[in-house]
């Protein structure tokens, strides 16, 4: 088994770091370099700056920090918020970033995805995808769905969750960033159903995010849920665990670390 990566997420909003529980009630949760630069010396081996407002005057502060971070720090950057072009994506990359994270403006143009991985290579584009549960409880014989939403959370598309993650990996996306509207910020866990629906669809790495509150939310997303990665926020900011002990936990459960290789068993 690959490695789990433990990715911090910043939402950035008016040049901070917020958090809010299912896309709303946002709070201030510290400013955005000091945490980027705590949670590198903490051994984060990437960090997600997602910008809220997607505005230009944000995204030239979000330019901006990325410059910051990048000079001070050689931790590897995803950013995602109003990248909408490919001279977008292309001022990102020149600012700081390692990759780019696509939500509504992917759902508005596909072939966003098509040209952002000829030009700059699928390792580059992640693919954001906020999903809803359509029915918690489906009529007898169908199976549980998503609806994709888009503009924050804001606008419903009609699009299914997992098809739409299959057309992106087919159009070149390097890697899916799937967020749970539903579970978001409620620190319940992930929602493991979407979470299997989608990396059982695709063959591309899937990141989990929302929901995550204890340290076997983790661990079931990696796990049950299959994912490749997990996106944390409350859980960090708030200091209730540190990343060092998300990666002590997840070694006890059989899950190897940085520079490791999961135990073999002899039996």
């Amino acid at each position: 088994m690959n490695t789990p990566r433990i990715i911090p997420c910043l939402d950035l909003r008016e040049g901070r770091v917020v958090k809010g529980v299912q896309f709303s009630g946002l709070r201030d949760a510290g400013d955005p370099l000091e945490r980027a630069l705590y949670y590198a010396r903490e051994g984060a081996g990437e960090l997600f700056l997602l910008d809220i407002a997607a505005s230009p005057e944000s995204r030239s502060l979000t330019c901006n920090l990325l410059r910051k971070i990048s000079a001070a720090t050689e931790i590897p950057l995803t950013v995602g918020g109003g990248i909408n072009s490919a001279a977008v994506i292309e001022e990102m990359l020149h600012s700081g970033a390692a990759r780019v994270s696509i939500g509504s403006a992917a759902l508005e143009n596909p072939g966003l995805i098509d040209e952002g991985a000829r030009l700059f290579g699928s390792n580059a584009i992640v693919i954001s995808i906020d999903a809803r549960t359509i029915s918690a409880v489906p009529p007898p014989g169908e199976k549980c769905r998503w609806e994709v939403y888009r503009g924050g959370g804001r606008h419903p598309t009609g699009r299914d969750a997992v098809e739409w993650s299959r057309e992106a990996a087919q159009r070149g996306a390097g890697e899916i960033l799937l967020n749970s509207m539903d579970a978001d910020g409620t620190l319940q866990g992930y929602d493991l159903a979407l979470l299997e629906a989608v990396t059982g669809a695709v063959s591309i790495p899937v990141i989990a995010s929302g929901g995550a509150g204890k340290l076997e939310h983790l661990f079931e997303a990696l796990t049950t849920g299959g994912a490749a990665a997990v996106l944390a926020a409350s859980i960090l900011h708030d200091g209730k665990f540190t990343i060092g002990e998300i990666r002590s936990y997840l070694a006890e459960k059989g899950l190897p670390g940085p520079g490791e290789k999961k135990q073999q068993s002899r039996i």
